[in-house]
């Protein structure tokens, strides 16, 4: 297994790793709208959240050596199920053509009170 860290996305908040690599695959801790110079959440909407929730996944992806093309699975948590088609449109453009398989579902809470959770798992081309 080998761990992955970057200061291109926001430091583990707990006792996780922002990812591990394992046969290949990067399983990739859920990113909140964390600013990774700040700690703080990016806006208040949906829209500026997810905007820097894909962004964090970005970043782990480039630090693991892959990027949304390899994106097989995603888990998205939203603290309203309302901003669904909102979220959409955001995590949509993060991805091309080739589409991971995906769940979404609403949840309580999220941690420090963010509106939106992505975690993935993704092919590392070696």
């Amino acid at each position: 297994m080998k761990t992955i860290s970057t200061p291109n996305a926001p430091a583990a908040v707990g006792p996780y790793a922002q990812g591990n690599i394992v046969n290949g695959l990067l399983f990739a801790s859920g990113q909140i709208a964390l600013v990774p110079e700040t700690g703080e959440l990016a806006g208040d909407t949906i829209e500026a959240q997810s905007r820097q929730v894909m962004k964090n996944v970005g970043a782990l992806l480039e630090a693991a050596g892959t990027d949304f093309d390899h994106v097989v699975k995603t888990t998205c948590f939203l603290d309203d199920i309302n901003d669904f088609a909102a979220f959409n449109v955001i995590y949509a453009e993060s991805f091309g053509e080739t589409l991971p398989a995906r769940s979404c579902v609403a949840v309580d809470k999220l941690p420090k009170g963010a509106l939106v959770e992505v975690e993935v798992i993704a092919e590392v081309v070696e």
